[in-house]
């Protein structure tokens, strides 16, 4: 699994596939399906892309006892692996609502991850389960990203010394069974900011391409910018700081320090929501690309199909082509290919 001098992981880039994503659904994943969809796969594949990721809510194979899996929806996330051998894409595993946290709604978990052992045990067994499950399936295919978007680092919810006690449990269950699992832990912050902490750990570390905020989230409900200002770009965000692509070189350089460090860095997730104004979307993002590439730095849009991603996003300012049954922005695929 050759990466560079520069990131010991390859620079994979792809897309993230939500059918698991969220128990009640979102603006950004509206027709969410349990099932993963082959399509998807072949299509990604095809336009020469080599990842996946797989974010998803644990509610979807527990019940009320938080310990008993559903094995019919292991069975889902089985075929998608399979998917990916099938079409020579890296598959990224990752809990994007863990038992205790989840970045959205985390007031519907009734336990803190960071601060509940109970919550941790529990966490620690859905990860054991997935590590017996998939021991033998090389690092090279398949990955297991521990928990999406750990928040900003506060004593009264979640420390640094926190997440590292939690990120460490973790890492210790998934290698007691399976050692040569490639582990992946996103950035504090909203997966903003690396934790140079856990290098000795030997995981890779995960950042976001969604800086600045008023730009990629422009319009979203759930984190209440439908009063925002229509961003540019360059330009201001709703904070009134300035942004460009020097801002963005300065924030990325951390992550390439990190790589540089020996720490394995991939960009889990970026892109921006639909009501971004076309034109700066492409604009922004072709800066966060070419500055990602500059590192050796792969990537994965938020998402592949809906309100992020390249097939029906219902852009209403995008010119879209058909594609077997789906509008294809073929503007922001291009761009992607580039990179």
């Amino acid at each position: 699994m050759p990466g560079s001098n520069r990131n010991p992981l390859p620079r994979w880039r792809g897309f993230n596939l939500l059918e698991l994503f969220s128990l009640e659904g979102s603006r950004s994943a509206p027709s969410s399906n349990p099932e993963f969809l082959e399509d998807d796969f072949r299509f990604i594949s095809g336009w020469g892309f080599d990842f996946v990721r797989l974010p998803m809510d644990y509610r979807f194979w527990t019940g009320t006892d938080l310990s008993d899996i559903r094995e019919d929806v292991l069975e889902r996330i089985d075929r998608a692996v399979a998917h990916g051998e099938s079409y020579g894409l890296h598959v990224c595993v990752n809990f994007h609502r863990g038992p205790g946290y989840c970045v959205n709604r985390p007031d519907l978990e009734p336990f803190n991850l960071w601060k509940d052992q109970e919550a941790l045990d529990v966490f620690c067994h859905h990860w054991k389960t997935f590590a017996l499950r998939y021991r033998g399936v090389s690092s090279e295919r398949l990955s297991f990203d521990i928990i999406n978007e750990p928040p900003g680092p506060r004593d009264d919810f979640m420390s640094r010394s926190d997440h590292e006690r939690v990120i460490r449990a973790v890492v210790s269950v998934i290698r007691g069974v399976d050692p040569e699992r490639l582990i992946i832990a996103d950035g504090v912050s909203w997966g903003n900011d690396p934790s140079p902490e856990l290098a000795d750990l030997g995981i890779a570390q995960s950042c976001r391409a969604y800086l600045p905020m008023a730009v990629s989230h422009y319009r979203a409900p759930w984190v209440k910018a439908e009063d925002w200002p229509e961003p540019a770009w360059p330009g201001n965000d709703h904070n009134g700081t300035y942004w460009d692509r020097s801002s963005l070189e300065n924030h990325y350089a951390k992550w390439a320090d990190l790589g540089c460090s020996g720490t394995g860095v991939h960009c889990g997730e970026g892109g921006a929501f639909n009501f971004t104004p076309h034109p700066v979307l492409l604009s922004w993002f072709r800066d966060v690309l070419e500055i990602l590439t500059s590192f050796d730095i792969g990537w994965a849009l938020w998402n592949f199909r809906g309100s992020f991603g390249v097939l029906d996003s219902a852009r209403e300012d995008a010119d879209y082509e058909d594609f077997h049954g789906h509008k294809l922005d073929r503007a922001l695929l291009d761009l992607l290919q580039e990179h």
